[in-house]
């Protein structure tokens, strides 16, 4: 197992990282090997929400600089783990949203550390079914792409039982990948931490989580509390040196 240290002026952060994530684990740590974090910044932080970085683009970024489209030139694929969810304390992958990046395929640095809330037993519930109606849109959408030729010839032929068909066709498809993937399910184990511990639930499936918090919460809940500007951006810069702990 794969442990790493962020220290930062409000203090250290161990981590550690999932070996059932082998490619974002991997991927991180010969990033912390090259000194790739040294220098960068938390350079987006959104109280009761995350705490975001790994640009290169930070290091010695000027005030009022945009950050955030900076990485090593390369994606990562997603590695979503049910039992690896948005607890507070969760180290996720930061990506591209689904219009440009429908695979979900992960920034090659830029990672975030989740802070979020508690949620009540009814907040969990409604946002259970909202996350289940999510991810069979997003299946469907999957389809839909698929599918693309085939609509359009149907549109062409203005063909609408073909294309009701269709429609039917991919909504049964939908809720029988669903069941099979068990998409759009939350888990005594997430309704549990989600209530007691915190966290952002409704991106669970959708960011690749890859390790979480061993020690050093405080530092993250200390991080995610400072003064920002109107992009998010710590108005006194936070920064980072990332070095490997060990493997066991």
């Amino acid at each position: 197992m794969a442990k790493v240290s962020i220290k930062t002026p409000k203090g250290e952060i161990i981590i550690r990282l999932y070996d059932e994530t082998p490619l974002h684990r991997d991927n991180f740590l010969k990033l912390a090997k090259q000194g790739f974090y040294n220098g960068t910044l938390f350079h987006r932080v959104i109280k009761d929400f995350m705490i975001h970085g790994g640009d290169p683009q930070s290091k010695g970024a000027p005030k009022g600089k945009q950050l955030g489209s900076g990485g090593p030139g390369y994606t990562i694929p997603a590695e979503f783990k049910p039992e690896y969810f948005h607890k507070r304390g969760a180290l996720a992958a930061a990506r591209l949203g689904d219009d440009a990046n429908p695979q979900r395929a992960s920034s090659g640095s830029q990672f975030y550390i989740v802070w979020g809330k508690t949620y009540s037993e009814g907040q969990i519930g409604q946002l259970a079914r909202q996350m289940r109606q999510q991810a069979a849109q997003s299946v469907f959408n999957d389809l839909v792409r698929e599918r693309r030729a085939q609509i359009l010839q149907l549109r062409k032929n203005r063909d609408q039982a073909g294309l009701a068909a269709l429609q039917d066709e991919l909504e049964a498809m939908t809720e029988a990948i669903m069941t099979e993937k068990g998409l759009g399910k939350m888990s005594d184990g997430q309704k549990e931490a989600y209530t007691t511990v915190g966290g952002v639930p409704f991106l669970d499936g959708q960011y690749t989580v890859f390790g979480e918090v061993e020690s050093g919460l405080e530092v993250v809940e200390a991080i995610q509390n400072v003064a920002t500007d109107r992009s998010d951006r710590p108005q006194e810069d936070v920064s980072m040196t990332v070095s490997i702990l060990g493997e066991e």
